[in-house]
């Protein structure tokens, strides 16, 4: 199934691909502070592959809080984050914000998260074995 996204106003633009016998979207609403105040609710399967089209990258800012571990990719026109990206041993991994896809709300099994109690390299064994393994972006 292709499923595409992004931002409001279209700069950030996201075309997500799985295979199509996964007919649901397990989604986690995280319950960080930052998550919490923009209504992340993510998304993510290491079989999924993501293209993410910036129109200008000069208008998408990358925040980094708490562990400084993963980056939300910030549309600083519209203020929407679709997606956050964690790199791990040189490899980009992404979770994609449900909000910021087309059409799917439907087929989504929504559950609260919460992360606070892991340390760093649990959370990043978790993103790695988790998170989309194939993400490309580009620009223009």
């Amino acid at each position: 199934m292709q499923v595409t996204g992004g931002c409001h106003c279209r700069n950030i633009k996201l075309s997500l691909k799985w295979p199509d016998e996964c007919s649901r979207i397990s989604a986690r609403a995280c319950g960080c502070s930052f998550c919490v105040k923009h209504g992340g609710v993510w998304a993510s399967d290491p079989n999924w592959r993501l293209v993410v089209n910036v129109d200008h990258p000069a208008l998408v800012s990358r925040y980094e809080f708490g562990t400084r571990t993963a980056a939300f990719h910030v549309c600083s026109r519209c203020g929407i984050v679709p997606l956050v990206t964690c790199t791990i041993e040189d490899h980009l991994y992404a979770v994609v914000n449900v909000n910021a896809l087309d059409g799917v709300k439907d087929v989504l099994d929504r559950a609260d998260a919460n992360f606070d109690d892991e340390d760093t390299a649990a959370r990043l064994a978790r993103r790695k074995r988790n998170w989309i393994a194939e993400v490309h972006f580009s620009h223009g």
